[in-house]
């Protein structure tokens, strides 16, 4: 089927703002059915702005780059491009996770995650069967960025003893709705509910009754605004504590969701702005190497789907 199909490229219209991708690749391929336009993306045919999604339900912005392959070669499971691993050594292994991917299982079955796919990584270049990996930290699904494994006992110890005293160096990225026109701090303790199901700041939703829960979570986060925009700002976030969403839940409190939040914006009130996902980046990773005593740092500009939300609204 697939060799008979010439590539295609194209820009999203405003007409075709909000269409999902497998619409899109129907729309340039029209001798193709539903599911054969499904089928291209999920055999790893088409990028969106440089990127290989496999997601053919993904929502697509004016101006994303969209280019279909069909003789591209079919996209093998559990492999990991060697251009995401940025370092390792025989205690830790640093990566450059992609969106769309889970960090670690969460359910029986998950498979193909950012673990395995390390692990897979680690045998082909190893040679080392059954490739153990210490997880220290973890990102969203759909976060992007830098984010490290351990690869012994001793290097896991080391490092989870960084991330509780918070020397670890974590800055991210991210595209918020609004003005976000000054540093911020904030430090609140989140809890699992705040009375309607979302996990968010104790207080915030409803007014408190009586004290912080004990199962409460004291999380800071500060905010540094980098550029304003068109309806937006790109600001910087510097993690003290990494407790889960937390970014996502103090920009959303603050005022200011992400764009391509689709849980931490309902209480929002402006109007909204399209993003394939929520705009966050791990651009940087700072940590005292377990083993040599130095300290390193990593760093990765934004992917090509943030860089190109980022471009319409400059």
């Amino acid at each position: 089927m697939s060799g008979e199909l010439a590539p295609q490229e194209h820009t999203v219209s405003a007409a075709q703002a909000g269409r999902t991708l497998a619409h899109v690749v129907r729309e340039l391929m029209t001798e193709l059915s539903w599911n054969k336009a499904r089928e291209l993306c999920q055999r790893g045919k088409v990028r969106v702005n440089g990127e290989l999604v496999r997601d053919a339900a993904q929502r697509l912005s004016e101006g994303d780059q969209v280019e279909v392959v069909p003789n591209a070669p079919r996209v093998r499971e559990h492999v990991l491009d060697e251009s995401a691993v940025l370092y390792f050594d025989a205690q830790v292994v640093v990566v450059n996770k992609p969106a769309g991917l889970i960090s670690v299982p969460f359910n029986d079955g998950d498979k193909n995650t950012l673990v395995d796919r390390v692990r897979f990584f680690l045998r082909r270049k190893t040679g080392q069967q059954g490739a153990d990996l210490g997880v220290v930290q973890r990102l969203d699904k759909d976060t992007t960025g830098v984010m490290v494994f351990t690869r012994s006992l001793t290097a896991k110890r080391h490092l989870q003893q960084q991330f509780r005293v918070h020397s670890i160096e974590r800055r991210y990225v991210a595209l918020v709705h609004g003005a976000l026109g000054a540093e911020q701090r904030f430090e609140t303790a989140l809890i699992a509910d705040r009375g309607d199901g979302l996990r968010g700041s104790y207080g915030h939703f409803r007014r408190p009754k009586g004290p912080v829960p004990p199962s409460a979570q004291r999380a800071i986060t500060h905010l540094r605004p980098l550029e304003a925009l068109r309806g937006a700002t790109l600001v910087e976030c510097r993690l003290e504590t990494g407790r889960q969403h937390q970014i996502r839940i103090h920009l959303s409190e603050s005022g200011h969701p992400l764009l391509g939040e689709s849980v931490y914006i309902r209480d929002y009130q402006g109007p909204t702005l399209p993003a394939p996902r929520p705009m966050l980046h791990a651009q940087a990773l700072g940590f005292v190497h377990p083993q040599s005593g130095e300290t390193v740092r990593f760093s990765e500009p934004p992917p090509a789907d943030f860089a190109a939300v980022l471009a319409t609204l400059r």
